[in-house]
């Protein structure tokens, strides 16, 4: 997958897709990520706050055990809370949610497990020689605003639209009365195959490049199905248009 840049210092990255539909992101910049970053850094700093309490009323115990537990602790708040919040929360620490950020990775999938534990353990490197020097300069001077973290994972921090996804309710995949006054006929089978290779993969996309694809990908073929609601939301309509087309072919 090649990317496209109109302007490599733009705010904006277009990203092809295996549907031929070409996406667009906007990437966060360096005043966003610093907020985001303070706002865990915040959380984290009470996680350290309550992990002293801890320490403190169990110096009883012997010390070898209270210093390994320490450890273990501070490693899972300094870079375990990152790397859940990412895999889990399809790339969004609490800090990057309330701002409006998203990790994915440079092809505009999901930030999976793996890619979060590499940009979160360089960001040791990142933070050379004190408060995140080495990473300023790369987002700084890097065409995709990426860090030394983002560089070496594969990753890229986006902005998320206001109003994300929502499931559309009542979707269903089988073919009922709902469909079955659709004329499916100018719909051919590399339209139908493009459509499943969407909903196959839908899961792995990030919410706005769910949203774009679907949007995209129904206004191409919504004019060509006769019968089908103007007001049916994009993802529900290629649902039953895929289950439309599939059960007349």
């Amino acid at each position: 997958m090649t990317e496209r840049r109109d302007d490599p210092w733009a705010d904006t990255i277009v990203l092809p897709t295996p549907e031929g539909v070409e996406l667009e992101l906007t990437l966060a910049g360096l005043g966003s990520r610093v907020a985001a970053g303070i706002i865990d850094l915040l959380i984290q700093a009470f996680g350290y706050l309550a992990l002293t309490v801890v320490v403190f009323a169990a110096l009883d115990d012997p010390p070898g055990v209270v210093v390994a537990g320490y450890t273990v602790a501070s490693f899972l708040i300094l870079f375990g809370y990152n790397i859940l919040f990412e895999t889990v929360g399809s790339g969004r620490s609490p800090g990057k949610r309330l701002i409006g950020l998203r990790v994915i990775r440079s092809e505009g999938l999901s930030v999976g497990f793996v890619a979060s534990a590499v940009r979160n353990l360089v960001r040791i490197v990142d933070f050379l020689p004190a408060f995140y020097t080495v990473g300023t300069i790369f987002i700084l001077f890097n065409g995709r605003h990426q860090r030394l973290g983002d560089l070496a994972a594969g990753t890229l921090v986006v902005r998320e639209r206001s109003g994300d996804r929502k499931a559309a309710p009542g979707v269903t995949t089988t073919t009922g009365p709902a469909t079955q006054g659709w004329d499916v006929s100018g719909i051919t089978t590399e339209d139908l195959t493009t459509v499943r290779r969407f909903l196959d993969r839908r899961e792995t996309l990030t919410s706005e490049a769910r949203d774009k694809l679907a949007l995209r990908l129904a206004e191409k073929l919504r004019p060509r199905v006769a019968g089908a609601p103007p007001d049916l939301r994009s993802e529900a309509f290629l649902e039953a248009l895929a289950a439309a087309k599939s059960a007349r072919i």
